[in-house]
């Protein structure tokens, strides 16, 4: 229910900000600059929020949920004019059904367990005890996916133990969050962002570098764009520009190469 809501709510949203054919502001704000809007991971809620205030050269309006409800959204005939994922995998297959264009990479994160600031919990070893509440993302969310890619690395008994322990599959990496700030649960698979956006409620315990999966984000244009050209400025400027600063100042990584 929770998913199906959201989905109706970012076709109200996302149609909301794109405007119909006959908008005769032609995507423009009342000041002039076009307008934007970015569908973006929740992962990147805080430094796009924040590159968003002084951005010079666009009015961004800012759609956050999972990379896949978005992404699925894009497929329903939902225009954003970009997409941001937090992986390359769904922009990858956007482009290749000729719904994006060819993605950029533009950042990297760091996969952490995340627990409130007070817990004993050190390592991967006490998530096995009973009674430990955990919380991950679904299996088709990006968070979801590196955790499961992550957990695989582990001894399958340990790995079995582990997921014995799962409480909740969220939607959103923010989904995970909230369960740990709200003390619905002990531990959760996030990324390190997001610890870092909690301002010390969460700390984040790092793992072993065998088990880090390579969590890389992508982003595009989308095919049909109001505005396709300064959509694309957004895009490089999330490799150089001033939210790749946001992003770098989040605790986001460097593209690779």
């Amino acid at each position: 229910m929770r998913r199906a809501l959201l989905a109706l709510g970012l076709v109200a949203a996302l149609a909301g900000g794109c405007g119909g054919d006959d908008d005769d502001t032609g995507g423009a704000s009342a000041g002039g600059k076009p307008q934007l809007v970015v569908s973006a991971a929740s992962s990147m809620t805080e430094a796009l929020t924040a590159c968003s205030k002084s951005y010079p050269d666009a009015e961004l309006k800012l759609q956050f949920a999972g990379s896949d409800e978005l992404a699925a959204q894009i497929r329903q005939g939902v225009k954003p004019d970009v997409f941001a994922a937090a992986n390359t995998r769904l922009p990858d297959e956007l482009h290749s059904e000729g719904l994006l264009s060819k993605p950029v990479v533009f950042a990297t994160n760091e996969f952490v367990l995340a627990v409130p600031d007070d817990s004993d919990i050190t390592g991967l070893d006490d998530l096995e005890a009973t009674g430990v509440k955990i919380a991950i993302g679904s299996e088709s969310v990006p968070i979801g996916e590196y955790t499961r890619e992550s957990l695989a690395r582990l001894s399958p008994a340990q790995e079995k133990a582990i997921l014995a322990n799962v409480r909740s599959n969220e939607p959103d990496v923010k989904g995970i969050v909230g369960k740990l700030t709200q003390g619905a649960a002990d531990a959760g698979f996030v990324y390190v962002t997001d610890v870092n956006a909690t301002d010390g409620a969460l700390k984040a315990i790092e793992l072993p570098a065998e088990l880090e999966p390579n969590a890389t984000y992508g982003a595009g244009v989308v095919e049909g764009a109001k505005e396709p050209k300064p959509a694309q400025a957004f895009v490089d400027g999330l490799v150089d520009g001033e939210c790749a600063d946001a992003l770098k100042a989040a605790g986001f990584g460097a593209p690779p190469g």
